[in-house]
């Protein structure tokens, strides 16, 4: 995992070298291991390489012939490509083969990859840069248009310092941010930024766009029959072989340990195919009555022999370390499990440079309580996801915010496509914009801070292809999701009690607010950012009352955006904590 930028201009203009530094600092916290540069005429990459796979010779750029690549991310199966293909490589890094494989297939070479990634290769023969993500988005990328070209990033904030974009707000991105927490489609919530599409490959040359190409995380069709045994089986195979694949590696790796089914499952796997303990993490809260799930944890870590490690987040510790966790996040996403993810993350890197986590877990296999209520017709209480915001009816926005459904709505529409049922529909639905624009964007953000590589074996084509066109009678069953999983578990690890009910996880957010509301209110509703949407008094009382749910999300979600925007919007670097941050002028 790494970090990459570069610009593409028209023929005759030069990348300015300063620049390409420019946006070469801003991603060093994603590559500290070393960093890179490929300009020639036109073009120009960056890369800032965090050492993952082949520590000796898997320096980048790469290049084969008039090609050269930088990429973030991995490629699990670089060693099967090398031979099924017969690839006369030069390192033995497992982005080398994705090289070979564009110069014979072009736009098409990503379709044999399995892994995470993100990829530059500028192709001199042809005078093109190509752009390709991995068809889950689990690796962000971002393209803007600029003086003379198009210039690309990792992160947006690269394209800002390096003084290519202004950092101005899109209206309608900042009402879905406060009103689901993340945002939608290719427009990000930074004007003139857009994030290339999961599973996109894109050629570009003179400074425009030629082609597009999408390859799809999920196979298309209905439901396929299939007897429970047959299904298991399938799972099976194709999990175990992600588990192996997302394994590889030559540092130290573990795992992030929840009580929950996707984690245990991913342990239990990892337990079965290591000769070694599985080195696991676990985060818990110091707040009475908080969800706690440290000793369920530590049970199943006794059980599979792992070498267990917890951690508690205290709210002294989230009050000191806010503003920071929150400058991480420069695509916006307020999904408050960036702050156990943020320290869990330092916590290993004090011994790994890999976690394998259960991301994905849920959407691929139909976990979500959401899911049941969208598999039911309106007169029996089904319901579509996302209805409701967390702004309705509080009076606390000086306007309603208007179209903020709008790119989830034109999501749906696409995600129900020809024979899939209503369950299938919904998890393709989350597929497209909640896991990449939410769950896997914090992922990534929490864990490059700290130089840890973040994988997500639930999230493979392979096992994407065995499991999504199951019946959903094999997904949901007898009022619980996640139906196949459980029963996978209770035959190979049944001391995770795979049956039980879903527990989600929640942060003690609302109360901390609570706790601190008379000071932080105030606070909150006097920054720029706030003052232009919501109505100062109306945010102080909705800090005071914080406790509540529906309260608690709305004051994280403009404590969050508070934050964000004077960290990313008016440029100023995190200091203090979160009220010496808020205060200082």
């Amino acid at each position: 995992m790494c970090g990459i930028a570069g610009l593409i201009l028209k023929q005759g203009l030069v990348p300015d070298a300063a620049l390409l530094q420019r946006m070469t600092a801003a991603l060093a916290h994603r590559g500290p291991d070393g960093a890179g540069h490929h300009v020639a005429g036109n073009v120009a990459l960056a890369h800032t390489r965090l050492a993952i796979i082949d520590l000796a010779t898997g320096d980048q750029p790469l290049f084969t012939g008039p090609a050269a690549l930088v990429g973030n991310g991995e490629v699990y199966n670089y060693r099967e490509l090398r031979t099924e293909h017969l690839l006369s490589c030069s390192t033995g890094s497992d982005c080398e083969p994705p090289l070979h494989l564009f110069r014979r297939d072009g736009l098409a070479f990503a379709d044999t990859l399995r892994g995470m990634y993100a990829f530059a290769i500028h192709d001199r023969a042809q005078r093109e840069l190509v752009l390709a993500r991995d068809p889950f988005g689990i690796k962000p990328l971002y393209t803007a248009e600029v003086a003379g070209g198009i210039a690309f990033a990792s992160e947006p904030q690269a394209l800002i310092a390096a003084g290519l974009v202004a950092p101005r707000v899109r209206a309608e991105a900042r009402s879905e941010l406060l009103q689901m927490q993340f945002t939608t489609g290719a427009e990000t919530i930074f004007e003139g930024i857009r994030r290339v599409l999961p599973g996109e490959s894109i050629a570009i040359a003179e400074g425009k766009v030629l082609e597009r190409r999408r390859r799809e995380a999920l196979p298309e069709g209905g439901p396929v029959p299939a007897s429970e045994e047959e299904a298991l089986a399938r799972f099976e195979a194709a999990f175990r072989d992600s588990v192996d694949l997302h394994q590889r590696s030559d540092v130290p790796y573990g795992m992030f340990l929840s009580g929950g089914t996707d984690s245990a499952a991913v342990l239990a796997m990892m337990a079965r195919l290591n000769e070694s303990p599985v080195r696991a993490f676990t985060a818990g809260f110091d707040l009475p009555g908080a969800a706690d799930e440290r000793e369920r944890a530590a049970a199943l870590a006794r059980v599979a022999g792992a070498r267990h490690e917890t951690i508690t987040v205290t709210e002294a510790e989230v009050w000191r370390h806010l503003p920071e966790i929150v400058a991480g996040m420069d695509d916006p996403a307020a999904d408050y499990a960036i702050i156990p993810t943020w320290f869990l993350a330092r916590r290993a890197r004090q011994e790994v440079k890999v976690v394998l986590s259960g991301e994905g877990g849920d959407e691929i296999l139909g976990g979500y309580g959401r899911y049941r209520a969208a598999m039911r017709p309106w007169w029996l209480g089904g319901k579509a996801p996302r209805t409701r915001g967390s702004f309705d009816h509080l009076d606390v926005l000086r306007a309603p915010p208007t179209g903020w459904r709008d790119g989830i709505a034109a999501a749906e529409a696409a995600a129900a496509s020809a024979g899939r049922t209503r369950l299938m529909a919904a998890q393709a639905l989350d597929m497209a914009d909640w896991l990449p624009n939410d769950l896997l964007l914090k992922l990534d953000r929490c864990l490059m801070a700290h130089g840890v590589e973040g994988r997500t074996p639930f999230l493979d084509t392979a096992v994407a292809e065995a499991v999504f066109r199951l019946p959903d009678a094999l997904k949901v069953r007898k009022g619980m999701g996640k139906w196949l999983l459980r029963e996978w578990l209770a035959r190979n690890f049944p001391a995770a009690e795979p049956h039980r009910p879903k527990q989600g996880f929640t942060v003690p957010i609302g109360a901390w607010i609570e706790h601190m509301g008379e000071k932080l209110g105030p606070l909150v509703a006097a920054q720029p950012g706030v003052m232009e949407i919501a109505k100062p008094a109306k945010v102080a009382a909705l800090f005071k009352g914080a406790a509540s749910k529906r309260q608690g999300f709305a004051a994280w979600h403009l404590l969050f955006y508070a934050l964000w925007h004077r960290r990313h919007v008016e440029g100023v670097l995190p200091q203090g904590d979160t009220l010496e941050y808020l205060s200082a002028r």
